[in-house]
């Protein structure tokens, strides 16, 4: 009789324990509109804050590099949860930082291309720290990730990061940060007078709409889009954008470190459309890729054919110009609390989460190039939002180029509708509550304002 009561405290005790844990780690899910929200105000102010950007200058002037930055030790691939850390085995092919240098004696921006699933929110705060190495500041660089879910992982110090990317290794956070300058510094080497033209071309019938099996969904914006940087000598560089999610490589397949078919599309065309490629990951929140093939290797190589083949019967068609127009924006983002849900309308609170993953800042990123702009996002932005934004952009003879993963991430933004949907992406994936859809939406567009010289107060 004893022994029944000790276990009926220790099981009393493990219930008020619980209990008491509960009660301190979750809290209902917040839907006060988010115009409503102290957040709203605060983001709204800095964009009204923000200095109208001074656009045109002398003629652009351009250089670009890639350094390998394939580590001779395998580690974590980033991307899938499911593989628990599993190391690669096999290089498949290298992992590269790309960098494009742009500069019009007023304004001086770097583009950065990552070959890695994000770009990790702890390289993007080692960069801000060291960024003044290479004459630049955080402000003044747009950066992005070809989005491979079998690139190196290992950046990230946390659970939830340990989760997406594997054990964390300070050594590749230092080895990633000291190639995005050794690129920058590279690119700067090499600047001269370019002309900058653009083109694009449709690819919708190779993504599909993963939300597509919890409902009716909208439109994607499916083309891929082209930026095209000519020096005077005929060198070219290609700045290319897609939405199709990079994941052709099975979650199960965690033996090959790779750029998936981003990386095929830009060796490619390096060989065949230009001295140079980029490929930035566009608005994958939600797509997915619809690939030829029987095997991972089959599909990749196909579906970077069915890209490539048009792209190159475009970019014969691109008329490149001389032009003086830079400008570049960084919005720091207000965020509602997170809001990880984890049963019912019940989330996590703040202080769990931030221990879970972290408390990285985000930003919104606006880049004018001539009359292309681009529009980073710290997240899988939905490309159903993308379609959403391009009439704003067209009303101002924008070339709308919207890509993901700027240097924080915040998880999947999706259409609010989609909120209380039973799918990943906006249950699982949706890290800080509802009515980010438009939210986003309405600060990009803001931007879009801004960066646009006719109408400089708005």
């Amino acid at each position: 009789m004893k022994f029944v009561r000790i276990i009926l405290k220790v099981l009393a005790g493990l219930l008020i324990f619980i209990g008491c844990f509960l009660a301190i780690s979750l809290a209902p899910v917040d839907d006060t509109p988010y115009r409503e929200m102290p957040y709203y105000a605060q983001t709204k102010q800095r964009l009204a804050q923000l200095p109208a950007p001074l656009t045109t200058g002398q003629p652009l002037r351009a250089g670009w590099a890639k350094v390998n930055m394939t580590p001779s030790y395998t580690t974590p691939t980033g991307g899938y949860g499911e593989r628990l850390g599993k190391h690669w085995k096999t290089i498949a092919d290298s992992i590269f930082v790309r960098a494009i240098l742009l500069d019009n004696g007023n304004t001086k921006v770097a583009v950065v291309g990552l070959d890695l699933v994000i770009t990790p929110p702890t390289v993007t705060e080692a960069l801000k720290k060291r960024l003044p190495e290479v004459g630049l500041r955080w402000e003044n660089v747009y950066m992005g990730a070809i989005h491979s879910h079998n690139s190196m992982g290992g950046w990230a110090p946390r659970v939830v990061g340990q989760l997406i990317a594997g054990g964390y290794d300070k050594k590749i956070v230092n080895r990633i940060t000291e190639s995005v300058l050794t690129a920058i510094r590279n690119a700067q080497a090499n600047m001269a007078p370019v002309q900058v033209g653009f083109g694009e071309s449709d690819a919708t019938d190779l993504i599909s709409n993963r939300l597509s099996s919890s409902g009716p969904t909208g439109p994607l914006d499916g083309k891929i889009r082209l930026l095209e940087l000519k020096k005077t000598t005929g060198e070219s560089a290609l700045l290319c954008t897609f939405a199709g999610h990079p994941t052709l490589f099975d979650g199960d397949n965690s033996a090959y470190l790779s750029r998936d078919y981003p990386g095929s599309l830009v060796d490619r065309l390096e060989k065949k459309s230009a001295n140079f490629a980029m490929f930035l990951a566009g608005a994958v929140g939600s797509t997915a890729p619809e690939p030829r093939g029987k095997t991972d290797f089959q599909e990749i190589r196909n579906y970077a054919g069915d890209l490539a083949v048009r792209i190159e019967r475009t970019v014969p068609t691109i008329q490149p110009r001389s032009d003086s127009t830079l400008a570049i924006l960084t919005l720091p983002l207000g965020l509602r609390e997170p809001h990880p849900r984890v049963f019912g309308n019940w989330r996590v609170r703040p202080w769990l989460f931030y221990a879970l993953y972290g408390d990285y800042p985000s930003d919104l990123k606006a880049l004018r190039i001539g009359q292309t702009v681009l529009l980073g996002t710290p997240c899988d932005f939905s490309s159903e939002l993308a379609a959403e934004l391009n009439p704003v952009a067209d009303q101002k003879g924008f070339n709308l180029m919207v890509t993901s993963f700027d240097g924080g991430y915040i998880g999947y933004i999706t259409p609010d509708r989609y909120y209380n949907r039973q799918a990943y992406e906006v249950r699982d994936m949706n890290w800080f509550g509802p009515y980010n859809g438009d939210y986003f939406k309405e600060m990009m567009t803001g931007l879009l304002n801004k960066i646009d010289p006719a109408k400089p107060g708005k």
